[in-house]
């Protein structure tokens, strides 16, 4: 039985927007490997800090799901990653999986960092890992923070931050807050790790989350003023104004590709409504629509021209491109060397090879 089903539309869309535009190497530098055993039970009476609708597209994503997926949606191109184990994952055997899955595949992965780890844990488990840096997420904060209070040193700690310097280690950063992008304290505090740790290979992911032209405010501007540089990936963004004032204000080669897998497998088609985003799905596809405030069912019939989550990001990043006269080389920049680039100097530094 195969992973998920191809459509007739979405091969239409991939015979003549995506298969020519898309360079024969893609480099994936966010995407999560994990098996379904590995999920970590919630507390009773916890917090939930998250939103529910990621969860509804996958239980898990084995590698051999991840490479098949690749197969599937992007037929007759070369596709590496950058691995990490899920979110909700228990993350001793979440890390685990991923050394398995470097080995077997040759692919990079990244260290799931705890927050009440010290700097010497997250190096030594780095360096025996064969680990490129790290990534951890804001639900590993301390429990007594509201949600909407959490700040990027909850979760990455500044005694984690300097030894990650150090080591000229990736740092992949889902920064926190409802403001997301545009929210003063994140803005300075992105500021404060470039200035205090300026070898720390740090990748701000989605574009800090801003997927509506909303949550951009002027963030761009306030960075462009500190005069530090600042790498993006587009992962699970659609927002062709959040990837073009990305790429206005960070250059080509400063924006990396990425696909959250196994969430970007979702049919879905984003759109913008009071300053947030709306997943239209299919009907009856995932469940009860009501238990997110992010998904909205459309009719049977719309639902036809519905391709995936995947498409629809690379279409939002190829209307960017187009809008801004990137060259071949751009583009290839963006999908992949990029990725490779950083991750070669962040070995080299590591490792010393």
């Amino acid at each position: 039985m195969a992973l998920f089903t191809v459509t007739d539309y979405d091969r239409q869309v991939w015979e003549t927007e995506l298969k020519d535009f898309l360079p024969d190497h893609l480099f994936d530098v966010h995407t999560h490997v994990y098996l379904k055993e590995f999920k970590r039970k919630a507390p009773p009476g916890g917090v939930k800090r998250t939103v529910s609708w990621p969860s509804l597209v996958a239980k898990d994503n084995s590698i051999e799901d991840l490479q098949e997926t690749y197969r599937l949606m992007y037929p007759g191109k070369q596709v590496e990653a950058l691995m990490f184990s899920g979110g909700s994952s228990e993350l001793g055997p979440g890390n685990k999986y991923i050394i398995e899955c470097m080995k077997k595949t040759g692919w990079p992965g990244l260290y799931y960092s705890h927050p009440t780890e010290s700097g010497d844990q997250v190096e030594r488990r780095i360096r025996e890992g064969g680990f490129v840096g790290t990534k951890s997420y804001l639900s590993l904060s301390p429990k007594y923070i509201p949600e909407a209070e959490i700040r990027c040193f909850d979760f990455f700690p500044h005694e984690q931050l300097k030894v990650l310097n150090k080591l000229g280690a990736i740092v992949m950063l889902h920064i926190p807050r409802n403001g997301r992008l545009r929210d003063p304290v994140n803005l300075y505090q992105l500021t404060e790790i470039r200035e205090k740790y300026p070898d720390i290979r740090l990748i701000i992911a989605h574009i800090g989350r801003a997927y509506t032209q909303y949550d951009v405010g002027d963030a761009f501007e306030f960075l462009a003023k500190t005069g530090l540089d600042y790498t993006f990936d587009f992962t699970a963004n659609c927002s062709e104004f959040a990837i073009t004032e990305c790429l206005k204000f960070a250059g080509p080669q400063r924006l990396l590709f990425g696909t959250d897998m196994p969430i970007l497998r979702m049919r879905c088609r984003r759109i913008e409504e009071n300053n947030t985003y709306i997943n239209l799905i299919p009907p009856g596809l995932y469940g009860d629509p009501s238990q997110d405030r992010h998904l909205r069912e459309v009719s049977a019939e719309e639902a036809e021209k519905i391709t995936f989550f995947a498409y629809e990001e690379f279409l939002a990043f190829k209307r960017a491109a187009v809008k801004l006269g990137l060259s071949r080389s751009d583009i290839e920049d963006c999908l992949c060397n990029n990725a490779v680039n950083l991750i070669k100097a962040a070995h080299e530094s590591i490792y010393g090879y």
